[in-house]
């Protein structure tokens, strides 16, 4: 069976967000399982326009002409075409090849206050928010998102906003974003150790970790990432690199290193300040490590349970509740539970294999093949 994923990105060639990481974390799996993978995304700057990565068959056409993207949908002739967060790809993807079967997965429905937040507070700058938004929001998109054999969401509390979003009358189901879980036993820093995982852009707010960092001298801060902006990064990290407590790791790159595991397993606390958030892959991966989550954002009510709601910016009292008591504690163990329950990878791709066979085999019979 052939698997075509449509997706803005797949974390690589410079490109490093959460729903390329899912997606290139699902076609390696399912590589693994004997599918024939393949992607179409858009070029980034070093990529060819095909390439293999993780087993993956990686398409790639020009940022400034999509419609390119049509003779590499038909060049994959898959079977099925999934859909990472809908976009202008679907609608030419289900244009190019209409027969075929075509699944969506909205990892991060965004309604207008929600592109309000992004233009005002964009990762490199405002003309990029509004090229995303005119490639990911267009009437094509949501007509395409309806056409779609079966629509899932990344997080159940997802449901009922990409129902509005895209005005569906039949149910969204949820289809979970696969996280590993660790199977060794987990040991944690001796000293508090709390981190900071995420783009250093300025909707991710980070100022407010490395505020934590000052006003925390017996603490240890590890921030990994760095910012899109060359500008706004170096601004960081000139105001406050002197810190003793903090340690500024970069960029790591988890399908190269074991760098982000590393950390996360000594790790107390992660730490959350973004403005506007889906389910952060970061949130999934710091529970699997057995991390309580300090945020202001609380999607599917995971921060609440597992971690301390930040309600009014206080990020303060929100870390000395959960180092309080050896909370940050039980607050983890409760949340590896849960990214066992709901998320973990081998239970997640089989789910997605059994939609696929599934829908697979229909469509053969549908069309009076011998499957």
């Amino acid at each position: 069976m052939k698997i075509c994923f449509i997706c803005t990105e797949i974390f690589a060639w410079n490109k490093y967000g959460g729903f390329g990481k899912a997606t290139r974390i699902i076609g390696r799996e399912l590589v693994k399982n004997n599918f024939e993978v393949a992607a179409v995304i858009p070029r980034r700057n070093g990529q060819k326009e095909f390439e293999i990565l993780d087993g993956i068959k990686v398409f790639s056409f020009p940022n400034y002409n999509p419609f390119l993207a049509r003779k590499l949908f038909k060049e994959c002739d898959a079977d099925i075409y999934h859909s990472e967060e809908p976009s202008f790809g679907t609608f030419l993807a289900m244009k190019e090849m209409p027969h075929k079967i075509h699944l969506v997965t909205s990892r991060d429905p965004k309604l207008f206050k929600d592109w309000t937040i992004e233009f005002t507070h964009p990762s490199y700058n405002k003309i990029q928010v509004m090229a995303n938004y005119l490639y990911e929001n267009n009437f094509l998109v949501k007509k395409s998102v309806r056409n779609a054999g079966r629509v899932f969401c990344a997080a159940k509390y997802l449901n009922v906003k990409v129902s509005k979003k895209y005005s569906l009358k039949d149910g969204v189901e949820f289809l979970p974003t696969p996280v590993e879980v660790p199977e060794k036993n987990i040991v944690k820093s001796d000293i508090p150790t709390v981190c900071f995982l995420a783009r250093w852009d300025k909707r991710k707010n980070p100022e407010i970790f490395f505020r934590l960092v000052k006003s925390f001298p017996g603490i240890k801060f590890i921030a990994v990432g760095k910012g899109r902006n060359d500008n706004y990064d170096n601004y960081l990290r000139k105001k406050y690199s002197g810190l003793k407590n903090l340690i500024m790791t970069g960029f790591i790159n988890q399908f190269e290193s074991d760098g982000i595991s590393e950390i996360l397993e000594k790790s107390w606390i992660l730490v959350n300040t973004a403005k506007r958030e889906g389910l952060p892959n970061s949130f999934l991966e710091a529970l699997a490590y057995k991390c309580a989550i300090l945020s202001s954002m609380n999607p599917e009510n995971v921060t609440g349970r597992f971690g301390y709601h930040v309600m009014d910016d206080n990020f303060k009292e929100g870390l000395l509740k959960l180092l309080e008591k050896d909370n940050w504690r039980i607050k983890g163990e409760q949340g590896q539970n849960y990214i066992k329950e709901n998320y973990e990878l081998s239970s997640s791709i089989g789910q997605h294999i059994k939609i696929y066979q599934s829908l697979f085999n229909n469509n053969g019979r549908k069309h009076g093949i011998n499957n």
